[in-house]
């Protein structure tokens, strides 16, 4: 199964100090936090990303070009020209990068990638939050709803956009994204999606939160996966910062050594 990241967008919030580089690189720990998110979905047994590049999205593929090199020892023979790599571990991925464009917005992003789609079933997430979530249960959940759309919810205090869920059978009834400080589920990302997600996704010239999920609402195809643990956002410098504490202390509740 396929995990899809959206890398495309500025991050124009965390931008103060990482001008030369997408937000999907800024480093938490020493490795970007594209490397997390990977690692998390891995740690599952997921190793087949595709990755939304847009926003200096050759600097993303820089990263995976010299990535092999980067983690194993090696020996230059510089007279020769010639170089000798060791063992090395690297994790056993295999990476898509997909120019998804400069300027388009979620849903034309995803569009843009449906032919690296294979089966009926992908994972989707952005890529400026960091979790601790279960994703065996929130797809053990989506199969066993059979809807187009799951999302990830969690509660964290104020800021952030809310959805109401129905009580008993945990359907999305309402989603307002980023819209009052007295919310209570938001939308956490780590996503599970069904193929005909693609017919809800139009032309693809809107935010996968607008209208592609209010279509999923009225049909009733959009699921909320409940998720109690550790879930934060990358927004800001102060998010990194805290990001950083977490990982230095030896206590982030996303880490797979």
């Amino acid at each position: 199964m396929k995990v899809v990241i959206l890398a495309g967008g500025r991050g124009s919030r965390i931008t103060e100090g990482y001008q030369t580089k997408p937000k999907a690189l800024v480093e938490i720990g020493g490795k970007p936090i594209l490397w997390h998110i990977m690692k998390h979905y891995s740690a599952y047994g997921y190793h087949e990303f595709v990755i939304c590049c847009g926003y200096k999205g050759q600097m993303i593929k820089e990263y995976f070009t010299h990535y092999y090199v980067h983690q194993a020892d090696s020996t230059f023979y510089l007279k020769e020209g010639r170089m000798q790599v060791h063992e090395s571990n690297v994790e056993p991925w295999k990476v898509t990068l997909a120019n998804t464009g400069l300027d388009t917005l979620t849903a034309g992003r995803i569009l843009k990638i449906r032919d690296y789609i294979d089966g009926d079933t992908f994972l989707l997430t952005y890529c400026d939050c960091l979790s601790d979530v279960d994703i065996s249960a929130s797809l053990a959940f989506h199969r066993e709803n059979g809807r187009a759309v799951t999302i990830t919810t969690t509660q964290p205090a104020g800021r952030f956009g809310a959805i109401k869920i129905d009580a008993s059978s945990r359907r999305v009834e309402s989603f307002t994204e980023k819209a009052r400080a007295d919310q209570s589920w938001v939308n956490a990302g780590f996503m599970v999606m069904n193929t005909k997600v693609f017919d809800y996704l139009g032309d693809g010239g809107a935010m996968l939160e607008k209208e592609p999920f209010e279509r999923l609402l009225r049909d009733k195809e959009l699921y909320a996966y409940r998720h109690d643990g550790f879930w934060s956002p990358m927004d800001t410098m102060r998010d990194n910062e805290y990001l950083e504490e977490l990982w230095d202390s030896g206590q982030a509740p996303w880490r797979h050594d």
